[in-house]
């Protein structure tokens, strides 16, 4: 699916296309420094707010703390002279309507890393890092702290010591409200910390929260205390199709205290079909409805991506989306369609680019350790795939004579445990490579 998302974003986007943050007022910045209104954290679908180290080249890197981008926006404001917020800091994500899931998504996902809210404020990915400690004797409460601090109170939890002998036992608890998810368990007295990653369940509200620390570290009072704005979820008509309200007049321009700019959007899809980031291909399929037609919900992306794929050739009934990423059990493509799609691609001003995005076999991003050490390392790039009972894999090869394939391979019911059909799959990939020319072609 993401073949599709990251295709389209690149096609109506563009490959230079990037991102605002903004921290902004719409109050007054007087010369001592009092800010007199609220201060408000605007995003606007950058999928990167993050300490991801760009470009990415072969690993993930980081540096710093994953709120170092507010750092810095605070740091910016600190600079325009902010000394004192008169009103509260407001996390603004309504330049997408608040619809945090696509249809289509279980419920199951919701808590893990995978299945993050979708949002146009987005925090480290909307993940909370969490780190669970031993109290000092077996029936004392665990120490439980979170990266961003303030996503502490996002959850519930129940974790308790247990004797120096034990082995730990977690457990999460689906529970509906806002503290969506239910940590239980225990972690022996003794034992080494313990680290968990989870789905940021309230990334605006978070964000918000996280601001006002870091602005009060550096010295600046916050009079107010914290809150969000969403924009109304969105309608659609009995059929699926999004509606189109009525565009506002135009606000005043605001006072800007500080902005931040995205990487590139070709750097920033690079790292999502790379790793198969879902959050990113979600914020990148909204990104291009806001812009194509001035709504930025996944059913208004979906419209525009099936107008995308008509002009590709690709056809109709072949591709069934329901989101961006392939998280949601309504999704239904064919080969065909993947593989009339990548040939599409490949002739597009942005193909080369594009093509340069997939993990390539042997060497990097979820092929990494796939194909290593056969005739087919370095020689396939392609997307992998993987829901529950289903394993995929499309892309490119380039076989030892230099032809150049497309190609699109799908194993569905595939009732095995990991690794289930990928074997078969790069299998299949390496022979793609192997009789079509002689083996002592010297490779690229």
């Amino acid at each position: 699916a993401k073949i599709f998302t990251t295709a389209l974003a690149l096609a109506t986007l563009g490959p230079e296309h990037r991102f605002r943050t903004t921290l902004e007022s719409k109050g007054t910045l007087g010369s001592d420094g009092r800010l007199a209104g609220d201060l408000i954290l605007v995003g606007r679908g950058d999928p990167d707010l993050s300490n991801r180290k760009f470009p990415y080249e072969g690993k993930v890197e980081r540096e710093g703390p994953v709120e170092k981008v507010l750092g810095e926006l605070a740091d910016g404001a600190v600079a325009k002279g902010l000394r004192e917020v008169d009103g509260d800091i407001v996390g603004d994500d309504s330049y997408f309507p608040y619809d945090p899931y696509p249809a289509g998504w279980s419920v199951g996902d919701l808590f893990f890393t995978f299945g993050a809210p979708i949002s146009a404020l987005a925090l480290n990915d909307n993940i909370v890092a969490i780190e669970v400690r031993p109290g000092e004797r077996a029936g004392e409460p665990a120490i439980v702290r979170t990266e961003p601090g303030p996503a502490l109170d996002t959850f519930a939890r129940e974790i308790t010591t247990g004797p120096p002998d034990g082995k730990p036992d977690f457990a999460v608890v689906r529970q509906p409200g806002l503290k969506f998810f239910l940590l239980r368990g225990t972690i022996p007295a003794g034992h080494e910390p313990i680290k968990l990653d989870f789905a940021l369940t309230t990334p605006a509200e978070t964000s918000a929260l996280v601001l006002k620390q870091l602005l009060e570290a550096r010295g600046v009072r916050v009079t107010g205390g914290t809150r969000v704005r969403h924009a109304p979820p969105p309608e659609t008509t009995a059929a699926g199709e999004p509606v189109f309200p009525q565009a506002p007049p135009p606000a005043p321009n605001p006072l800007v205290l500080a902005e931040h700019v995205s990487p590139l959007l070709i750097e920033s899809i690079r790292l999502t079909n790379k790793i198969s980031q879902n959050l990113h291909a979600e914020l990148y399929l909204r990104a291009v409805g806001r812009q194509e037609t001035g709504l930025g919900s996944t059913a208004a992306g979906l419209q525009v991506e099936r107008e995308f794929l008509k002009s590709a050739g690709v056809a109709d009934g072949d591709v069934v989306l329901r989101d961006g990423s392939g998280l949601s059990r309504d999704d239904l493509v064919t080969p065909r369609a993947v593989v009339t799609l990548l040939r599409y691609a490949s002739h597009q001003p942005w193909g080369r680019e594009f093509i340069s995005t997939l993990p390539v076999a042997g060497m990097d991003g979820t092929l990494e350790d796939r194909m290593r050490n056969t005739a087919a390392s370095g020689l396939i790039e392609a997307k992998t795939g993987a829901i529950e009972h289903v394993r995929a894999l499309a892309g490119y090869a380039t076989t030892l004579r230099g032809e150049s394939l497309v190609f699109a391979i799908f194993c569905n019911h595939d009732a095995q445990k990991s690794p289930g059909a990928n074997p078969a799959l790069d299998a299949i990939s390496t022979a793609m490579v192997q009789p079509l020319g002689p083996a002592n072609r010297p490779r690229k």
